[in-house]
């Protein structure tokens, strides 16, 4: 089911005065329970603003027929994409030595031919296996090639969630180096590109402090393997839980790290779609919130 916004209005009043056989509860629990939609974006908020044009649509079916798998949850699909969150702990895709693993990538597959057996999803891009948040997946390989191409173009913001080891003296800071990998493919900061190194660029802000732990923002400029890690472990601040970079401590069983925010420009509409992931609740235990 769906409306065509004709005016600016708050959501709840555009559901109320459009939904006339539900009560103002029941409004509540379609809003709370993720089945109303703005433009395709789940929304939540019963004081959001339409503007005109918009599109709300109400998912009826969501509670009974919702067969997404444990461990990824789809905030946005359209013809062409999917934007999904990810749990931590696991995989993007598997890799050689870990081919029967769960992944991010075989749970949608399976999802998407569930409903369709033409279906498919193609991965654009991965996030660390302890690594929580946004990511998304094109519905073509036409798609994923034109987003992979020109990814630089059409990725506008990449924000993580990070909480880090120790207090930062400074507050906003930029870290800059080349990255490489080892032979055990352990990536590590090098000064020049001349012995192969890719440049690497996180800028990050200091949001909060607690204790003996940071919590900030990082924002990448670039984005290689492993880069958030790497930087924060070469400026003395390893994110906690990653033992592999220095981290001393793991207060919250898990990597602290959380791909927050992803906004791009959509390959075929062409219009700026910005998706935010929440802060995972262990981090909040951490810093307080």
């Amino acid at each position: 089911m769906e409306f065509k916004v004709l005016e600016k209005i708050e959501l709840m009043k555009f559901l109320i005065e459009n939904l006339k056989k539900q009560s103002r509860t029941n409004i509540k629990t379609l809003l709370s329970k993720e089945q109303i939609l703005v433009n395709g974006k789940v929304e939540k908020q019963f004081n959001y603003v339409l503007t005109k044009d918009d599109i709300v649509s109400v998912d009826w079916n969501k509670n009974r027929n919702d067969k997404t798998p444990k461990g990824i949850k789809i905030i946005y699909e359209d013809k062409f994409i999917i934007v999904v969150e990810k749990e931590s702990g696991i995989l993007s895709i598997s890799t050689e030595n870990k081919k029967n693993e769960r992944t991010v990538y075989k749970l949608l597959m399976d999802y998407v031919k569930g409903r369709n057996e033409r279906d498919r999803v193609f991965i654009v891009h991965r996030l660390d296996k302890d690594t929580s948040g946004v990511m998304l997946f094109a519905k073509t390989e036409e798609i994923k090639t034109e987003l992979q191409e020109n990814w630089k173009d059409i990725v506008k913001e990449r924000e993580y969630a990070v909480i880090v080891e120790g207090i930062l003296q400074n507050k906003v800071g930029q870290v800059k180096s080349y990255l490489k990998d080892n032979k055990a493919f352990v990536t590590y900061s090098v000064k020049d590109d001349k012995t192969g190194g890719k440049l690497a660029v996180t800028n990050y802000k200091v949001e909060k402090t607690k204790g003996k732990y940071t919590y900030l923002k990082a924002l990448l400029e670039t984005g290689r393997k492993n880069q958030i890690r790497v930087h924060m472990s070469d400026i003395g601040h390893p994110v906690v839980g990653d033992k592999k970079y220095g981290a001393q401590t793991n207060p919250i069983k898990r990597l602290g790290l959380h791909a927050h925010t992803l906004k791009f420009i959509h390959p075929i509409t062409k219009k700026e779609m910005c998706f935010t992931s929440n802060i995972p609740q262990e981090f909040k235990r951490i810093i307080g919130e």
